[in-house]
């Protein structure tokens, strides 16, 4: 049948839509990204990726907090264990165990779950690299701890012909800074670490080797030869 002359221009539009393919999605959707932007979109929205990596972990100060979980008995040591594993290191690696303590004293207080904010860990403060040197393959494992940085203080105490205000300077700011400094690093937080280890091990009580170690802090007091008193601590 013949299509009329004044509808013929209508039908061929129909018949041109209905063969040409429609989009699959054709209302605006709106949708808010991962940095809170607003985006208006007319297909369905994309699947936003997430950043990777994971959530960075609490960090605590030493002795103010402890890390979280039981699934490790260990992490709850007494004062008795821990000091069982002191004299054990203090002996298998030829160390004053009053230095010992008094490291740990000044590390974490006896707190073998305190992470610090530079990320060291345990009882003496093991940063990740330091205890794998040292066979330490858990932080908080107190045993292990314990005799990691046993023999790094070990090897500092050698490193520094036996010069403890160097060894723990290095213990606290590395053996680069000191090394760069020709002494103790000019860092308040070390020279305040120096003084507060020496303090512990040199106090009355401590139970220290009387023969291992000078203290290179206290002050002296002489008679010079017009009589005059001079207090020194060289």
């Amino acid at each position: 049948m013949a299509i009329p002359t004044r509808f013929a221009p209508t039908c061929i539009l129909l018949a041109t839509l209905a063969l040409c393919p429609q989009p699959a999605a054709a209302q605006i959707a709106s949708i808010t990204d991962q940095g809170g932007r607003r985006l208006f979109v007319n297909q369905d929205p994309p699947t936003l990726l997430k950043p990777l990596g994971k959530k960075p972990a609490t960090i605590y100060l030493p002795g103010e907090s402890t890390f979280t979980g039981n699934s490790r008995p260990w992490l709850s040591i007494d004062r008795d264990g821990a000091e069982k594993l002191v004299r054990e290191a203090a002996e298998r690696h030829h160390v004053d165990p009053a230095l010992i303590r008094a490291v740990i004293e000044t590390e974490s207080n006896w707190n073998s779950r305190a992470v610090s904010r530079k990320g060291a860990g345990g009882l003496m403060q093991l940063i990740p690299t330091t205890a794998r040197r040292y066979g330490a393959s858990d932080l908080f494992n107190p045993e292990q701890n314990i005799d990691a940085g046993v023999r790094h203080l070990k090897s500092l105490l050698q490193r520094y012909n036996g010069n403890l205000d160097l060894a723990l300077a290095a213990y606290n700011a590395g053996e680069g800074a000191v090394d760069r400094a020709g002494g103790i690093p000019h860092f308040r937080e070390t020279k305040d670490y120096v003084q507060k280890v020496q303090n512990a091990y040199f106090r009355p009580g401590s139970g220290r080797l009387t023969d291992a170690f000078t203290n290179r802090r206290a002050i002296h007091r002489d008679v010079d030869a017009s009589g005059r008193l001079i207090f020194t601590n060289d």
